[in-house]
């Protein structure tokens, strides 16, 4: 199936990167013949028809046999055009911003989850399913998988709750803020710097909730992030989509930009366990592609929003992970269309 309308939606054009799994997907789907057109916040119209329009910004359609070229041409002002179109025309709306770095900018935190329902109810598949992201945009939602692969975590903004969970875990334990992502706001509380915890309590609390969680031994080896599409973990002949973070020395954040280490890592029986385990509530909440972050038997992370690294897995494991989730990207297109209304979004989310 080629020449289909491809919409992916992000914080700004200014804070893309070429390596961005965003881009990884955008530069593939050209490949394959789809027109591709970017969304920010500030694009969206309501009609006082109550139509739906964007403001799109469109890749111009040739092929770009480098990522670089195809991203050269994104940022590029006169050779991308901004056109208004009906939302209805589009065909696939991925919802690819981060919520939590549009703090400075409340009105856009939520723009893609609100106007995102309203592209649904007139056609458009939206993934992933903005219904389920609007309970997703913070870290509370990570508390609704099962305890078994959750390490234990207490969530207060009371300073003496946290020194009584700190005193139960002997000192070792992980704070971080509630909302939030990329490792920001993130602080490894030990024996050695205990004395630091009313500060940690401070700099995090004074933002929101705190979230402090029981340390895994595990996580100094790093942080396994693998990719889970349509509830199963995203693989090409027995190559997961996946690799081992290793936190840069003296940081304990494993996070790519932050000066981690990427490492090709095998899957196995205790991976693709934890992977099971968190299947039923992905697929319950029509959420077709998510990033795992997995240490030991325990999952730290379910990143449903911007998922990264998906380049680097590829490039790891000399596969293109870009072809399976463009193919199923077509399928749930070409359901709709023999369904004709049948199913609801976050049901062809996931499908």
């Amino acid at each position: 199936m080629t020449d289909l309308l491809i919409a992916f939606f992000v914080n700004d054009i200014e804070r893309e990167y070429e390596n961005y799994t965003t881009t990884t997907l955008a530069h593939a789907a050209c490949g394959r013949g789809h027109k591709v057109c970017y969304i920010t916040p500030s694009d969206f119209v309501l009609n006082p028809d109550d139509s739906l329009s964007v403001h799109g910004r469109f890749i111009p359609e040739r092929k770009y046999k480098r990522r670089g070229d195809f991203f050269k041409v994104l940022k590029s002002d006169e050779d991308c055009k901004i056109q208004k179109l009906d939302a209805s025309d589009i065909d696939i709306l991925m919802l690819r911003n981060d919520p939590s770095i549009d703090f400075d900018r409340p009105w856009a935190m939520e723009a893609g989850i609100l106007f995102g329902r309203e592209a649904a109810k007139r056609g458009v598949i939206v993934v992933n399913d903005p219904d389920s992201l609007g309970r997703a945009v913070n870290k509370l939602y990570f508390q609704s998988f099962p305890v078994d692969v959750r390490a234990e975590t207490l969530i207060t903004k009371n300073s003496a709750d946290i020194r009584e969970f700190a005193k139960a875990h002997k000192g070792n334990i992980i704070l971080k803020p509630l909302q939030g992502s990329g490792g920001a706001g993130v602080f490894k509380l030990d024996p050695e710097n205990r004395s630091n915890l009313n500060q940690m309590i401070e700099a995090i609390g004074r933002d929101g909730y705190v979230i402090a969680q029981a340390y895994v031994p595990a996580a100094k080896k790093g942080d396994i992030r693998l990719f889970v599409m349509n509830g199963e973990p995203l693989q090409i002949d027995g190559k997961y989509a996946a690799l081992r973070r290793v936190a840069a020395k003296d940081d304990i954040r494993s996070n790519i930009h932050a000066g981690a280490t990427r490492e090709a890592v095998e899957i196995g029986e205790t991976e693709l366990r934890v992977a099971e385990l968190i299947r039923p509530k992905l697929i319950a909440d029509g959420m077709f592609l998510v990033g795992i972050d997995i240490v030991g038997e325990k999952i730290l992370e379910v990143n449903v929003f911007s998922p990264g690294n998906l380049e680097s897995c590829s490039e790891l494991a000399g596969v293109d992970f870009t072809a399976p989730i463009l193919d199923a990207l077509e399928r749930k297109v070409t359901i709709a269309r023999q369904y004709d209304g049948a199913f609801d979004n976050r049901h062809l989310a996931i499908m």
